[in-house]
Formats: structure tokens, C-alpha cells, sequence
């Protein structure tokens, strides 16, 4: 859902939930905090999620303004996504709900399932050799 101009909201935050709100966004913009992607790299990291879903998801935070979407002339044809500068100004606050999600997991014992981000990790270290 992009958000309507003519809306008019009660509260800064009821526009924030409505910018990031949703079992993806902000998620999708936490992989793109370290530089673009393309759709299949972000739906490796998201498991769970269905393409038509990805796809909704994206096309919301570029309609918002939140990342950018580049096609590039070429066969087969290549998209990648990445951060504006509104999208990036919004990293600080993906860090602390990371670290409030990391004290909160720790503090009420809820497991958190790191194997596919240290894959992930090790894959993108393993390119930078």
C-alpha cells in the first residue's frame, strides 16, 4: 500500500507504520542497507516470502520514495534495488530495532534463527576476496 498525499494522519508515527509497515518492508530495507540487489538476492534472504508479495512489497517502499528501482538494458534483463537517501536517513532506526529485537530475544528467551544470515555473511565476504 503507497501512501496517499491527500491522507491525513492523526500522528507522525501512524505515517512511519504506514511507510514501513508490514511482514517485509522492514526487512527488505535492512538487506539493502549495505548496497543493491537484485530481486532474487532479496528473496533469498526473505524465506517465507511469495514472490507476488516481494514484488507488492517493493513497489510499495519505490513508490514511497524509500529505494530506488534500476532496469538495466540488457538480455536477460537486469533489475536492482537500492536505498534513496530517505531510505538510507532511515537505517539508524533499523539498527536499534536490531539491537532491541537482539536485547528483547535475549532477556525473554526468544530464539532467533541466525543460520541464514551468517550464510549470507559468509557468502558476501567470500566475494569481496
Amino acid at each position: 500500500m503507497s501512501v496517499a498525499n491527500d491522507k491525513i494522519y492523526r500522528c507522525p508515527l501512524e505515517l512511519s507504520i504506514d511507510l514501513i509497515g508490514g511482514k517485509w518492508k522492514c526487512v527488505i530495507l535492512w538487506h539493502l542497507r549495505k548496497g543493491e540487489l537484485r530481486f532474487s538476492q532479496i528473496k533469498k534472504r526473505l524465506p517465507g516470502v511469495t514472490q507476488k508479495m516481494l514484488t507488492q512489497q517493493l513497489r510499495d517502499l519505490e513508490e514511497n520514495g524509500l529505494i530506488h528501482r534500476e532496469v538495466y538494458p540488457v538480455v536477460p534483463p537486469r533489475v536492482e534495488y537500492s536505498l534513496t537517501e530517505e531510505g538510507k536517513v532511515f537505517v539508524p532506526v533499523l539498527k536499534s530495532m536490531y539491537k532491541w529485537g537482539r536485547n528483547y530475544s535475549d532477556k525473554f528467551h526468544v530464539e532467533i534463527d541466525t543460520t541464514l544470515q551468517e550464510t549470507i555473511l559468509k557468502e558476501e565476504a567470500s566475494k569481496t576476496k
